[in-house]
Formats: structure tokens, sequence, C-alpha cells
């Protein structure tokens, strides 16, 4: 069996889990959340922890007990805590400032660049350099972040772009004459 698989979920008060037949749905102070089920993994609900077992020992059943555990997981944490991702502007001139649920960004290009978030991100600049990106849905949160990221990755030679906070830029050193 697989070892994340094998750990249940211990479900935090205000937290509550339905399972149906073909999905599960976790609900929480800060919304609520739908996951698709696999027929091979087995969910069960006892008193406030979800334990995940396959359905049959083929090895993509062990697996999937394993991914079906992790995403729930994420769920859960979501739906009480949230997840966010900070990523910081590095570059004379680069500039963030949220309007709404929409991102300005100056970036050194002719054109200001306009990121629309998408339903349930919410996304804030404390400072002009630092963006910070909120929601339940950890998988939302990172594809957003990755996006804006994508508009300039930071270059090897001085670092400018926009990187993640805890992201560490290797400088390369340049040619000698």
């Amino acid at each position: 069996m697989s070892r994340v698989g094998k750990m249940p979920i211990a479900l935090p008060s205000g937290a509550e889990a339905t399972i149906t037949a073909e999905q599960i749905t976790v609900k929480g102070p800060l919304g609520s959340l739908s996951q698709a089920l696999n027929g091979l993994v087995q969910i069960e609900n006892a008193s406030g922890t979800l334990n995940f077992k396959p359905a049959n020992d083929s090895r993509e059943a062990n697996a999937m007990s394993g991914t079906l555990r992790a995403l729930v997981n994420n769920m859960v944490n979501g739906v009480t805590k949230g997840f966010e991702k900070k990523l910081m502007l590095v570059g004379v001139g680069f500039r963030a400032a949220a309007q709404g649920d929409k991102l300005n960004l100056s970036l050194g290009f002719s054109h200001p660049v306009v990121h629309a978030m998408p339903a349930g991100i919410k996304v804030e600049t404390p400072t002009q350099t630092e963006i910070l990106i909120k929601g339940i849905d950890r998988q939302s949160v990172g594809q957003v972040a990755a996006e804006v990221r994508a508009y300039r990755p930071p270059e090897p030679y001085k670092g400018k772009g926009v990187r993640y906070s805890d992201e560490v830029v290797v400088i390369k050193e340049t040619k000698k004459k």
C-alpha cells in the first residue's frame, strides 16, 4: 500500500467531508471544494478522519490511493487555512498594482501587462514589487503564480524578472575579453 495513502486525514473543526459515489466535497470556513473520485480507491469517513484504501491489489490502485489522499489533504488545508504564493519583482521600473480582480504589471515592455484573476483567486500588492496570490485551491494558486512569472522569468545575468519569494536565481558570470 502507498505510504502516503496509508496516512489518515484528520478533519479539523469547522471542516466536513461529504462522500458520494462519484465525488468528494470538503466544506470549511473559507469555502467548498470538490474532487472526482476514482473507482480504484475506497474512502471511509470514520468520526472525523478520512481513510483511503486501494480497491484491489493492482499497482494503479495503490498509486491512485496516494494521489487521491494528497489531493483531498490539499482540499482540507485549502478550505481551512487557504494557500498563498508570494512573487517578487526585481528590476528597475518593474511595478505591480492590484485593481479588483486584475493585476497590472509594468515589466519593461512597451505596454502594460494586465492579468485577469480567475474565480476564487485574490491578489494583493503590499508594495509595488511584491505580489500575494491567495485562494483555497492549491492548483489554481500555483497556476496563476506560474502564469504571472511567465511574463518575465528571471534572467541569469542580472536576475531581473518576476520570481517566487523563495526562489534562488543563480547568476552567471559574464563573458570575459
